[in-house]
């Protein structure tokens, strides 16, 4: 008889995992296409919520076999990583960009997505430490994009996004101070 292998692990409720904050209305005040340059950085770049939703997912993937409650909360916050890349989205179309998966480098050249960008240790500790540079990362990167972009609207939108972000690093520490206790 031959035994089917399962993972045991639900992920049936699961919700985005974000501050309990209303986001501001996605609008922008004007048509601006280097600002949509700016947040294509923020979609796709080699830090971005697409690099984001993809490590957060195969993280999620490679431990739910043995982790059951790391990988709900790591899908919970890919969750909100994909709410933050459909927002970015939105926003590079109302500026009047096009949503690929393509970057507009510091240099002008445009760089495709690749799961390059991706930091994917084995190890459950290394797994959460490169989750939380990601998340720094990314706040670094949105506070230098509000420094540029003159647009309150938009800048509304990415502080908004910043605070999620900041919500993922405190959870992450939580989750790394248990792995180490």
């Amino acid at each position: 008889m031959e035994e089917k292998l399962t993972n045991s692990c639900s992920f049936s409720g699961v919700k985005p995992i974000m501050a309990d904050l209303p986001y501001p209305p996605i609008q922008v005040r004007d048509r601006n296409p280097a600002y949509a340059n700016l947040l294509q950085e923020d979609y796709c770049g080699a830090v971005s919520e697409l690099s984001a939703v993809a490590q957060y997912i195969n993280n999620e993937n490679r431990i739910s076999h043995r982790e059951c409650a790391l990988a709900r909360t790591l899908l919970g916050i890919a969750m909100a990583e994909m709410m933050h890349l459909q927002k970015l989205g939105e926003l590079i179309c109302l500026l009047g960009g096009r949503v690929s998966y393509e970057a507009v480098d510091c240099k002008g050249c445009r760089k495709l997505w690749t799961p390059a960008y991706l930091d994917i240790p084995e190890q459950k500790e290394q797994m959460l430490l490169a989750d939380i540079q990601a998340e720094q990362d990314a706040i670094r990167q949105y506070k230098g994009h509000i420094r540029v972009i003159r647009d309150e609207c938009v800048r509304a939108a990415l502080e908004r996004i910043i605070q999620d972000e900041e919500y993922h690093i405190m959870l992450l520490r939580n989750l790394l101070e248990q792995c180490k206790a």
